[in-house]
């Protein structure tokens, strides 16, 4: 059996581009995009921020940004570190969304489609 890439090939086959325009037009999948497109853009801003808070703290208040905290180790040093972890957080924060949130709407979605 010869893969045709232009028909849908029953549940679990690759749609056509008639049912990418009709899966574009769903309800549910315009909602899934609006929420994850929200959130991301939220996360999107406020890591934007974050980051760029160091260059711009360094420079505009070097006092802050040199006081020893441990030792040798300065606030600064701590802030750029602690975007690492804030990073990872956003990671984590997203990942648990996406499986709460994001794919139980998609596999909604699937099922009202039977593409699964």
């Amino acid at each position: 059996m010869t893969h045709d890439p232009q028909t849908h090939n029953g549940p679990g086959g690759p749609p056509n581009p008639e049912d990418w325009s009709a899966i574009a037009k769903n309800p549910k999948f315009v909602e899934i995009h609006r929420r994850k497109t929200y959130f991301l853009f939220g996360w999107w801003v406020f890591s934007t921020i974050y980051y760029f808070l160091l260059p711009i703290g360094a420079g505009a208040t070097p006092g802050l940004f040199s006081v020893k905290v441990i030792g040798n180790i300065n606030f600064g040093y701590l802030f750029a570190l602690s975007q690492f972890f804030v990073s990872w957080g956003i990671a984590m924060y997203y990942a648990s969304w996406a499986n709460r949130v994001s794919d139980r709407l998609t596999g909604e979605l699937l099922e009202e489609l039977r593409l699964r």
